[in-house]
Order: C-alpha cells, then structure tokens, then sequence
C-alpha cells in the first residue's frame, strides 16, 4: 500500500506508540491510545488495516515486556501458555469478523468494554482465599470449575482482540485475577504471555489479508519495546496497588474522550 505519512505525524505516533508500550506494561490497553492516534492521523486508512498496524507495534512491545516480567518474578506459566494456545485461533475469527465492521462498531463495542472493566476495578478483590503451596496464588476452588472459567475467558478474549485488539490486555488481567485469585501485579504478567498468542493469530491473519503497515509498524515497534520494558519495571518496582490504580485512571479517562467524540460527532 503506498502511503505517506508526514514526518511531524510520524513522531507523533512514534511517542504514542512509547507510552502505549508503557500502559501495555503496566496494565494492558495501550492499543486504547494507540488505535484511536492511528486513526486520527491515518483516516483515509482501512480500519483492518489500522488493526492490523496496531497489533505489529503491540506483539513486541508486549514481548519486550513479558520477558522483564518472567525474569522477575514466578509466573504459573502453564495456565498462561495454555490460556495464550486457546486465544490464537479465536483471534484469528476474530480478525476476520474485524475485516468487515465499521468504525462507529468498533467503537460502541471499546466504550462498552471499558465501562464493563471499569465497574469490575473498582469491586474486584483480588488475593481472595489463597492456596498455600502455588507457585501463584489461586483461590480454592474446585480446578474443573477454575479450568472452565480460564479456557471460555482466553477464548472470549482472543476474539475480541481479533474484532478490536483494543483493551484485550485489561481484559486478561480481569481473568486472571477473577479466575485464579492473582493479584493485579500477577494478572499483569500472565496477560502478557497470553497476548502474544492472539496478538500473534491476529497479525498473522492482518499480514496475509494485506492489512499491515510494516514500514510505519517497526518504527513504532521500536518506540513501544522501549516503553514496554519501562513500564514493566515501574510495575514492579511500585506493586499491585499501583496496576490497580493505573487500570482505573485509564478507564476513566478513555471513557470520557470517546463520550467527548460521540458528542462532536453528533
């Protein structure tokens, strides 16, 4: 596709992609920040083809930061890697149902996530009933029934980061802290892993489809590598309580630039 890009444009999604590699992180989201800078800056883009951009940025900005987590602290890596097998093909239906929806769609269904997620953030108890003796806290509950819950969740949320990519990290941290009883430091780490599995199914699909800006990606990669493997040190360094706090502050704010947009568009 040919396309060009003003340089004062480039930079500027270049600094979005650095601070989406950092909420990514932190938290999970940053395609919240990164698509919507994608499309302002690109209109006359296809929307897969903004998608598809978004999720070349997001795969290694994510793995930048799932190896600082991995090497910091204990993860229950077979859930996780299972949960990251389970949303790859649904991330790949998911991509193609993302070929065919409108903008105005994939909006209504960002704004309505992050309504969901933001009420859940503020209820949610993490930590309840730990079992002693797990590599990480997991609540004791029957483990067919924990099973279930994980395997439907992972492949709920790998379509949706198929149809939207947009918020699938907050979305994995909402698992795996409701699922497993992780705290938010630990649902932040797991989610990483598990995102490269869709992030992963849904380029693949964007890539052979032709919905992929590689030049204007790996550009913006580089920006969000770097952010992510900050951000994931900050997470660490500051705790759960700080995840937590970050997730709401995002929820909150992106609600209210949607809303804000909505009404112009009105």
């Amino acid at each position: 596709m040919g396309l060009h890009v003003d340089p004062t444009a480039v930079c500027l999604l270049v600094a979005v992609a650095f601070a989406a590699g950092w909420l990514d992180a932190v938290v999970g989201g940053g395609g919240l920040v990164q698509v919507p800078a994608l499309m302002l800056v690109l209109p006359s883009v296809p929307v897969a083809t903004v998608l598809g951009t978004n999720k070349l940025v997001a795969i290694t900005g994510t793995s930048g930061a799932a190896v600082t987590y991995v090497s910091r602290i204990g993860l229950d890596r077979r859930r996780a890697l299972a949960a990251a097998a389970l949303g790859l093909p649904t991330a790949v239906v998911g991509a193609v149902t993302a070929s065919h929806l409108p903008r105005d769609v994939i909006t209504l269904v960002v704004a309505a996530t992050l309504v969901g997620v933001g009420v859940w953030a503020v209820v949610a108890r993490p930590g309840a009933a730990p079992c002693a003796g797990t590599p990480a806290p997991a609540r004791c509950t029957p483990a067919r029934r924990t099973t279930l819950v994980l395997a439907g969740g992972a492949s709920a949320v790998g379509f949706y980061s198929g149809v939207v990519g947009s918020g699938t990290g907050v979305l994995l941290v909402a698992l795996f802290v409701t699922a497993l009883g992780t705290d938010f430091l630990r649902g932040s780490a797991m989610a990483k892993v598990v995102s490269i599995g869709s992030d992963l199914g849904a380029l693949a699909l964007f890539g052979a489809l032709g919905h992929v800006l590689w030049l204007l990606g790996a550009g913006m990669a580089v920006a969000n590598v770097a952010g992510g493997i900050v951000g994931a040190r900050t997470a660490l360094s500051r705790g759960g309580g700080f995840v937590r706090a970050v997730l709401l502050l995002v929820v909150v704010a992106l609600v209210a630039k949607i809303a804000h947009d909505q009404w112009l568009a009105a």
